[in-house]
């Protein structure tokens, strides 16, 4: 059985506490200890001196009978165990047990071991070398102190008991003191003192658990189960995010990864879903075309022999036009998903428009549409495939034709050669972070254009940005719409790498700078200020305006309006009803995708629409695909 991380720590630090403290604790009872003794050793040196001073006189004048009831008065005192007084040789002249006068003691035993071990002369010794501390015979400590009597001018000289003058000690004052009191003392600091140390333990163990508990164990614990129930496939899994912390990191690190999981599972099923019908829908229309063919072919001769009889061929006409409608869808379908590489060779973009010209002007004069051609002389050739380019205005024509409605209308069609400035024309057609994530998001599109994804980070919450693809365009898509003229910070909504630029400010605002890598051509930097519109594609504006042909086409039909502008060029999205296949406008801006070009559309309700169709003169070899 799993330890929990939690319980892991609580008995570590628990442990390293203990240790801690009971090591500070010993270090503090020993000083406790060291500090009662030496002022009980200094207490009883006061107190040896005194009993030397008060006996002083009584000893000079051999008073014995006086000398012995002081030390013995002295002696029953509370805290006295003994008092005596040894001579040079050890015998013991007075002491407050009269049982040991006369004695001589061991010159190796506790009392005499401070001179005779020193290997120096008693008066030299230091004070802690005169005291020593010992156990009594009922175990409690004892304090002895030694003390001594020093050879004077009135002993050498007195009559009573005449000492030699070079004799310098006569004899030892010995007082031994109870330290029972002071072991009370030091035993209840011992006990004060684990006392102290197990609340401390048990505090510190008490705060630590619940700090580890919401700190660490919790959002783990949260972590733990999210990563389960993504494992069980559950990507709307989300961790609540607590604090300003590593593991808030990691717990919004986890929301932005099952977040973008599952868009990622989102995209998947839906080209899934695209490819399946793609691979249907021409599997379908294969199918479907040849037995169309049969229908049309004999529904049109019994069409020619139907001259006899009006209803009859009402009837075959109604399965005439079907019919052909069928094979127009058909024959949409077809071109949708083949999506067949463009065979670049030098085009005249004037003929392929002249060529469109001629396959829809049947059309044209049929739906009373006037046809206006502006055709540039001299336009340079163009690096393209003219089948395709001719297929792009034929489709263009026809929706013009659509959108005219019975009473016609007009059609004008130009072409023109631009020198284009980057600015405001150049597409970034691949972006990444600098560790190499595709920023490009395919599900998003700005103007028909798939745009740059990246993460603003502000002090509150972190935002799905969706960049305007077109250099010095700022039709940004944001999530959220609030605090965009604050300076934030911006990421890789993949592997969270800061899109800042170091030490680069904007030179409008101030403010500090992002971008995005675009391989083999620098990058791309923005204000991290949203509402600052300011850019630099330093190798684009390096290069300057890059020749153009330019194909536009304008109508006078019943135009677009704003909130279907967005979604023409998608595929099956049509505003025909059941007449149109919603792929005509998908198929072109694919070509023209594919020729490294751009199709832009402008229209308003009642004023008709106006098409323009950017081919480079020169085609970028690097962005052609590997099949061209």
């Amino acid at each position: 059985m799993l330890t929990r991380i939690g319980t892991r720590m609580i008995i570590g630090v628990g442990l390293v506490t203990a240790l801690s403290i009971g090591f500070m604790a010993v270090l503090i009872v020993g000083a406790h200890e060291r500090q009662l003794v030496a002022e009980r050793t200094r207490e009883a040196t006061r107190f040896s001196d005194t009993i030397k001073s008060s006996t002083h006189y009584d000893m000079l004048e051999n008073r014995r009978e006086a000398l012995y009831r002081q030390i013995e008065t002295i002696g029953r005192q509370e805290g006295i165990e003994r008092v005596r007084v040894f001579n040079k040789e050890g015998k013991i002249m007075l002491s407050s047990d009269a049982k040991e006068i006369g004695h001589a003691v061991d010159k190796h035993a506790e009392a005499c071991y401070a001179c005779h071990s020193a290997g120096q002369p008693l008066e030299k010794l230091s004070l802690p070398a005169r005291s020593r501390v010992f156990r009594g015979p009922d175990g409690h400590r004892i304090l002895g102190i030694i003390n001594p009597i020093e050879n004077e001018t009135s002993c050498s000289t007195a009559s009573c008991h005449v000492h030699s003058p070079d004799q310098l000690v006569l004899g030892v004052l010995d007082v031994t003191v109870s330290l029972e009191r002071e072991d009370r003392q030091i035993a209840q600091s011992r006990a004060s003192m684990a006392g102290l140390t197990a609340l401390t333990i048990l505090a510190c163990s008490a705060i630590l658990f619940w700090l580890t508990r919401r700190l660490v164990v919790g959002p783990v614990l949260a972590l733990a189960a999210g990563t389960r129930a993504v494992a069980d496939g559950d990507l709307t899994k989300r961790i609540e995010v607590t604090g300003d912390h590593e593991l808030g990191e990691l717990g919004r690190s986890f929301n932005t990864m099952t977040g973008k999981l599952a868009e990622a599972q989102h995209q998947i099923t839906q080209a899934d879903k695209l490819a399946s019908v793609g691979r249907l829908a021409a599997g379908v229309a294969h199918e479907i075309n040849n037995p169309l063919t049969g229908v049309l072919t004999y529904a049109s001769l019994l069409l020619k022999s139907s001259e006899g009889s009006p209803e009859l061929r009402q009837d075959l006409e109604v399965i005439v036009r079907e019919t052909k409608r069928c094979r127009d869808i058909v024959k949409g379908l077809l071109d949708f998903s083949r999506q067949n590489p463009p065979q670049r060779h030098p085009a005249d973009i004037n003929e392929a428009v002249r060529r469109a010209v001629t396959v829809v002007m049947n059309q044209l004069r049929l739906e009373r549409v006037e046809l206006a051609l502006d055709l540039a002389p001299d336009l340079p050739s163009v690096h393209a495939d003219a089948n395709q380019i001719q297929q792009v205005v034929v489709n263009l024509m026809l929706n013009a034709v659509d959108a005219m409605g019975p009473r016609g209308g007009n059609v004008r069609v130009t072409t023109r050669r631009r020198d284009l400035p980057p600015w405001g024309n150049a597409e970034i057609r691949r972006a990444a972070c600098p560790e190499g994530c595709d920023l490009v998001d395919q599900q998003v599109r700005i103007r028909g254009l798939a745009a740059i994804q990246a993460i603003r980070q502000s002090a509150t919450r972190d935002t799905v940005v969706r960049l305007d693809p077109v250099y010095g365009r700022f039709n940004h898509v944001v999530s959220d719409q609030s605090e965009q003229q604050v300076e934030s910070a911006f990421l890789c909504p993949k592997c969270r790498k800061s899109l800042d630029v170091q030490d680069a400010r904007c030179p409008t605002c101030g403010a500090g700078v992002f971008a995005v890598v675009v391989p083999g051509e620098g990058q791309v930097e923005w204000c991290r200020r949203l509402t600052c519109h300011c850019s630099r594609w330093d190798i684009r504006d390096a290069a300057g305006p890059q020749p153009t042909i330019e194909i536009e086409l304008q109508d006078s039909g019943c135009g677009i309006p704003a909130e279907t502008l967005p979604h023409i060029f998608e595929p099956f999205f049509s505003t025909k009803g059941a007449h149109g296949t919603g792929l005509g406008l998908a198929v072109s801006w694919g070509i023209v995708d594919r020729h490294s070009g751009r199709i832009d559309v402008e229209s308003a309700v009642g004023r008709g629409s106006r098409f323009t169709v950017q081919l480079p003169v020169v085609a970028n070899e690097a962005e052609e695909s590997p099949g061209e």
